[in-house]
């Protein structure tokens, strides 16, 4: 029984429960000696961590896990931490309950109302929810549409899912705030588009404005260097970069100097914008846009995407 309770211990990083403990031969007392003397650490009613010192993170979700008992399952942003989505850990722990379920509230989880048994990863430890239910559940608790879609975009350039597998596991929600505009950003992404800055250039400055649609994420091969466009306008010797960090320099910023100049020696023109130009500039930057494709032969015109839009004045 030594040897079970070793197991346990360690696939639970180190958590057990009082029953789990009682069934591998460890009596009560025995429990109560161990919390006495320091050995063991009672970290909720009936949950104990079993090694000396503070207990690690891992510890730490599996204990709040066992604490809320059957068919339970980490979720949100601890999902997402998991399965890593999220590069740091969030201040709550989140486990979401099935229907009927009801538990008192436990000191530094987040307690959610869900089915469990449709949404929980088949295989990984501890339980958690998969991947594509992680997203849209983060995406029903963000507190806009652009941070709802940015989650859509972040899981699918990290290569945790495919857009296909996100487009189903939206379908399947009954209640969806955005629908229709987070089914269409993940379509968006699956044409390409990497991140929230990306998808609203689509959006808001070649969509808007009835610009000639560009490829995404164009892969060129060099005899060192692979390296991907954001938009690239092929028949017309246009790329558009897209950079949403504040701090954009060291080896990032290299190899996207050493892009473009590979476009420029190419013939190519490449033109440049951050989150401004975006989002605030939307209509400033399609003109400029539409101007290096007049250049290139474009023969269309953008469209005013409003009475307030300053396109046709400026191209």
């Amino acid at each position: 029984m030594r040897a079970v309770f070793d197991e346990l211990r360690e696939a639970q990083a180190g958590i057990v429960t009082g029953k789990q403990a009682q069934e591998c031969g460890v009596s009560e007392s025995a429990i109560r000696q161990h919390v006495r003397t320091g050995r063991w650490r009672r970290l909720y009613r009936r949950i104990y961590w079993t090694q000396s010192g503070p207990p690690p993170r891992p510890a730490l979700l599996w204990a709040a896990l066992l604490r809320a008992g059957r068919d339970a399952v980490l979720s949100h942003e601890t999902a997402a931490e998991l399965c890593g989505l999220l590069d740091t850990p969030s201040d709550v722990i989140h486990v979401s309950l099935p229907p009927g379920r009801r538990i008192k509230a436990v000191s530094g989880v987040r307690l959610h109302i869900r089915r469990t048994e449709s949404s929980a990863h088949p295989a990984r430890e501890p339980r958690r929810t998969t991947v594509e239910q992680t997203v849209v559940d983060l995406t029903q608790q963000a507190s806009t549409v652009d941070d709802a879609i940015a989650w859509i975009a972040r899981a699918c350039a990290k290569r945790l899912t495919r857009p296909e597998r996100l487009a189903t596991a939206f379908a399947q929600r009954r209640r969806l705030r955005w629908r229709d505009a987070l089914i269409t950003a993940v379509a968006d992404v699956g044409s390409g588009c990497h991140s929230l800055l990306e998808l609203r250039y689509l959006r808001d400055v070649e969509r808007a404005h009835a610009l000639p649609v560009g490829s995404r994420q164009r892969r060129r091969q060099s005899e060192r260097t692979t390296t991907y466009s954001d938009v690239e306008y092929e028949d017309y010797g246009v790329n558009v970069e897209l950079d949403g960090r504040v701090g954009h320099d060291g080896e990032a910023k290299l190899r996207d100097n050493q892009r473009d100049n590979r476009c420029a020696a190419g013939g190519r023109r490449v033109l440049r914008y951050g989150w401004a130009d975006v989002n605030v500039r939307a209509c400033g930057t399609a003109a400029q846009v539409a101007s290096a494709l007049r250049n290139g032969g474009w023969t269309g015109d953008p469209v005013p995407c409003g009475s307030g839009c300053t396109v046709a004045a400026t191209t």
